[in-house]
Formats: structure tokens, C-alpha cells, sequence
């Protein structure tokens, strides 16, 4: 008994229409990083990433480039080069995103992104936000991290589609601040200056409300940091605003895939991410007179250890060949 091998196999270019985004939090705290394995996870669904990772939606204008630099070795009179060095190493990746979130847009700004917490009757006016009207704590059992449980009564203040940040009192504590991300620094100098709501003003665990319930508040979406503990409050969050300047960094691990057409894909991992800019954003007309504004975002790659060798590295690309593919 014989088969007759497969004779259809060639060598194809890499066609793709598009490129998605994925983010994914660092723990800054203790220098860890959200890691993208290719191969348990290189061919996961686009619409269902692999936890962590948050689906940032399609890009336009991706561009990378290695900044790395080489040198060489010389010995000997007159000098010859025997032996090649790497200088440095360095990256950076621009894009532009065609949504606007609150994570688009901190990634974006790069530096210190806040909410806009509804504020109390009669508070001063202020650029980032007036001094906001009372928190309202969590019941002490209940929650899940779509469905926020409150005391009898407790949820009558929010309103189906309003969005809410779900974080703890700021305490005096210095150091990085806020539930499943690093959203901000405290530094020991500046913890006199803060209110209760300060972590809440920061927090990246916000999420839209899409019912109100006697018992609580049922979320259109899972907080970013999982189910809440009971020491945990409540905020309603009016908007999103950030500031050129400010000292704070976001860092974020990335993710970029291009789908190909021909059951092939391009992934492209980075560890570490820092903005290279301050906020900045892009028209593009449509159809007058009407314009879509895109925010355009750069980042540095930053330098994370690879487990197989110890080697210190930015970023990874992986190409996982179609079934017809030739390798």
C-alpha cells in the first residue's frame, strides 16, 4: 500500500489587510511582566485573547524599528576587525489608535491618565477634575468581577450606561497605586497632598454599568482586576482626561498581530513598552465635513530577561507558517 505525498506545498509571502493591538499590565512592584507564549497561544481567536491581554482593537500605520547598534572588535597594529559586538540594544513601535478607551488613550498620553469622578455639590473647578462627591462602599460578600454587590438602597445613585472606577481610599501610602495596574506613583514627598479619592482617580478598574439592581450594580464588562474585595468603593466616572506633562510613566507589555490571508500570522511581543511621546492626535477627513481624529502613539522598547537563556531582549517576532507553507 502506497500514498502519494502532497506536491501543493510552496514558499508564500506573508498578505495581511490589517493589524490588531493587545495590551497587557506589567507588575511594576515586584518587575513582572505579561508574557505572550506563541507556542501554547499563537493562534488564539482575535475576538478572545489569552488572559491578561486586552483586545485594543484593529491599528493603522504600524511601523517598528530596531534601533539596536553594532560594533566592532579590533585587535592588533594596524587594527582588524575580528569579532562583532553589540553596542547597544533599543526599539521603538508607532501606530495610531482608531478607538478612543481609556486605555487607548493612556497608552497614548504616556504619562499619568485620570478619571473624571462626578464631582460634589459646590466644589471648586479644577483641571483634572473637581473634589468628587462620596464614594459608596461595597457590600462585604457578593461581588464578582461583572457584578458589584452594595447595601439595600446603595445603587439608587447610579443610572444603566453611566461608567464606574471600583478602587480603594488612598491611605497615605506611597509607592505605585491602584487594583490590577500600576496607574500611578505616590512618592513619600506628595501623600499630603491627596485626597481619599486619589487611587480612584487613577484606577484602570473602571467599567460601564449596564444595569441597576436593588442588591447593586451589573457591569457591561469584567473589571480589569478581577472580582473586588469588600474594602473596595464605588465612583461615578464622567470621562477620561490626561495632561502633558507629570512625572509618571505607563509601562505596558504589547502584543501586535497581523492575521494572514493565507492561514499564516505575524506576531510581534513586546515586554516592555514606555511612551516616547506626550499626547497627540491625528485628523483624517471622511466625508465633509466630517473628520476621524485617531490618537498616534510611540513607544520604547524596554529590556526584559528571556527564561530559555537569560538573554536580555525588546521584543520577539513570530511567524507561524499556513499548513501549505514550505518552511
Amino acid at each position: 500500500m502506497s500514498t502519494t505525498p502532497l506536491t501543493t506545498w510552496s514558499a508564500m509571502p506573508p498578505v495581511t489587510r490589517r493589524v490588531r493591538a493587545y495590551f497587557a499590565p506589567v507588575d511594576r512592584t515586584n518587575r513582572k511582566v505579561s508574557v505572550f507564549d506563541p507556542s501554547l497561544s499563537g493562534q488564539f481567536a482575535l475576538d478572545t485573547p489569552p488572559l491578561p491581554w486586552i483586545d485594543l482593537g484593529w491599528i493603522e500605520d504600524f511601523a517598528r524599528k530596531s534601533l539596536s547598534k553594532t560594533t566592532g572588535l579590533t585587535t592588533g597594529s594596524p587594527a582588524l576587525t575580528h569579532y562583532q559586538v553589540r553596542e547597544s540594544i533599543d526599539a521603538s513601535v508607532s501606530f495610531r489608535f482608531k478607538t478612543w478607551t481609556k486605555l487607548s488613550m493612556a497608552l497614548a498620553g504616556g504619562t499619568q491618565h485620570m478619571n473624571l469622578l462626578e464631582p460634589a455639590s459646590g466644589a471648586a473647578a479644577n483641571g483634572s477634575g473637581a473634589k468628587a462627591a462620596a464614594a459608596v462602599p461595597l457590600a462585604a460578600s457578593g461581588s464578582t468581577a461583572s457584578f458589584l454587590a452594595m447595601a439595600s438602597g446603595a445603587s439608587a445613585g447610579f443610572t444603566a450606561g453611566s461608567i464606574v472606577a471600583v478602587d480603594n481610599d488612598y491611605a497615605a501610602q506611597s509607592g505605585y497605586i491602584g487594583s490590577g495596574v500600576s496607574a500611578g506613583y505616590v512618592s513619600a514627598t506628595a501623600t499630603n497632598t491627596l485626597d481619599a479619592d486619589a487611587i480612584r482617580r487613577v484606577t484602570f478598574n473602571v467599567a460601564r454599568v449596564s444595569g441597576v439592581l436593588p442588591t447593586g450594580l451589573q457591569l457591561a464588562q469584567p473589571l480589569i482586576a478581577g472580582v473586588p474585595a469588600s474594602t473596595l468603593k464605588v465612583q461615578a466616572v464622567l470621562g477620561f482626561v490626561d495632561r502633558e506633562g507629570g512625572s509618571f510613566f505607563q509601562e505596558w507589555s504589547a502584543l501586535f498581530v497581523m492575521p494572514g490571508e493565507q492561514g499564516d500570522r505575524l506576531c510581534f511581543y513586546y515586554p516592555r513598552l514606555e511612551a516616547l511621546a506626550g499626547a497627540a492626535e491625528s485628523t483624517a477627513n471622511m466625508a465633509g465635513p466630517l473628520d476621524r481624529i485617531a490618537l498616534a502613539a510611540g513607544f520604547r522598547a524596554l529590556p526584559a530577561t528571556d527564561a530559555n537563556d537569560g538573554q536580555q531582549v525588546v521584543c520577539y517576532r513570530t511567524y507561524l507558517p499556513s499548513a501549505q507553507t514550505l518552511v
